[in-house]
């Protein structure tokens, strides 16, 4: 799938969600929770064990159904792999043009990690095709807001602080998805392998979104 495309659903089920779990077997079952509650961009990160393992297994299991992406990318080295495992999409917590340079040579999206407006430019201008800013759990919808001010055009994705409670508030502010964690695959769900626990809070995250922009 060309990274416009890409980028272009994710935007539109407006949920990121960001797995994270010390055994990558399991992540596969949480991945069909999600889906089965209408998140289908999963953002496998690279802190999992063998993560392009995971990545490959899941590509091979849920095709077309899902955007599938990596995370915690810090160099191109980490981000061809990922995309030779089947990853569509690729973030970062940091700014690396290399990074986003390989992702863009395979057609792939690339969503840099950036917090200040000088990083959120210099990110942008290297060819994001989104930012995400992070960590917004320290700085919170208003933050995301006032970077919007000046700059309409660059699509942002808040990672960090993204929750039930404040989900419509960040895209009131101007997110075009939300990138959610612990908020969404719930570590303790994870852990007792309680999936409908998931399935139920990504339904609850879609419904913010699709009752937010229908207003």
């Amino acid at each position: 799938m060309a990274r416009e495309a890409t980028v272009q659903k994710i935007c539109d089920v407006g949920v990121v969600a960001v797995i994270r779990a010390d055994n990558g077997e399991i992540l596969a079952d949480v991945t069909q929770a999600l889906v089965d509650g209408g998140v289908t961009a999963i953002e496998v990160t690279f802190t999992v064990p063998k993560a392009h393992k995971v990545l490959e297994y899941v590509a091979d299991r849920f095709g077309d159904q899902i955007q599938l992406g990596a995370g915690t990318v810090l160099d191109p080295e980490t981000a061809r792999i990922a995309i030779l495992a089947g990853a569509e999409f690729i973030v970062s917590p940091i700014v690396d043009p290399r990074t986003i340079e390989m992702s863009h040579r395979y057609d792939k999206a690339m969503m840099p990690g950036a917090l200040t407006p000088t990083e959120v430019v210099q990110a942008w201008q290297a060819g994001a095709d989104v930012v995400k800013i992070f960590p917004s759990d320290l700085t919170g919808p208003d933050y995301l807001k006032a970077l919007k001010g000046p700059l309409p055009q660059v699509r942002m994705m808040p990672t960090g602080g993204v929750n039930l409670d404040t989900a419509e508030s960040f895209l009131k502010a101007g997110a075009c998805s939300l990138g959610i964690g612990g908020s969404l695959v719930e570590k303790s769900a994870v852990s007792s392998g309680n999936m409908d626990r998931i399935r139920d809070l990504a339904s609850q995250y879609v419904e913010i979104v699709q009752r937010f922009r229908a207003q």
